[in-house]
């Protein structure tokens, strides 16, 4: 239930396929909120098949408890293919924002004239700072940037905590890929 004062109260689903690092960016997005001091639930959905098949993973963020982590009607989504984006948008709440992965999504989708869409080219970007896997924080330094909710530079700071030891090499690519993210949205608007 979403309170009408001024506390913040966020649901977002963040969809793909499997090897698009889903996961990581709801759990990224997540680690980032709880150390902002938010109250956070994050739930993951893996299609029948890992890498290739569909994942999504719902997040909310919110400045009170939260009673349930299933997001129906999400206030943000965040999609990496045309094939999500045609699965959840039309679940987005009036309002809303759509932060979509133009690069994979070639058309502007049919949405309610109230919801913001954000159209960053996440892979082409990733290829430029030379890690391609690197999309999925550019949209999450998209969304940071948007929403003002959270700050790149805090998400940035998670990610050595979201991001298994062994991949630790990739941290300042996954850093300069959220910041990019965030500059691209801001130099946009």
């Amino acid at each position: 239930m979403q309170n009408t004062k001024h506390e913040s109260y966020e649901e977002v689903i963040i969809a793909g396929f499997g090897g698009q690092g889903i996961m990581l960016a709801g759990k990224l997005l997540a680690q980032t909120a709880m150390k902002a001091g938010k109250e956070v639930t994050y739930m993951p959905s893996y299609g029948a098949e890992v890498r290739g098949g569909t994942a999504n993973c719902m997040v909310i963020i919110a400045d009170d408890s939260i009673a349930s982590p299933l997001v129906d009607r999400p206030d943000s989504l965040i999609v990496m293919n045309k094939a999500s984006l045609n699965k959840f948008a039309s679940r987005l709440k009036a309002g809303g924002l759509l932060v979509m992965n133009s690069s994979l999504i070639d058309t502007k989708p049919q949405l309610d004239d109230s919801i913001e869409i954000i159209a960053v080219p996440a892979d082409e970007i990733a290829v430029e700072l030379g890690n391609k896997k690197t999309a999925n924080m550019v949209v999450l330094g998209a969304y940071f940037q948007k929403r003002g909710i959270l700050s790149p530079d805090t998400a940035a700071a998670c990610l050595p905590d979201a991001i298994a030891k062994r991949h630790h090499k990739t941290l300042p690519v996954n850093t300069e890929a959220i910041h990019r993210g965030a500059e691209f949205t801001r130099d946009n608007q």
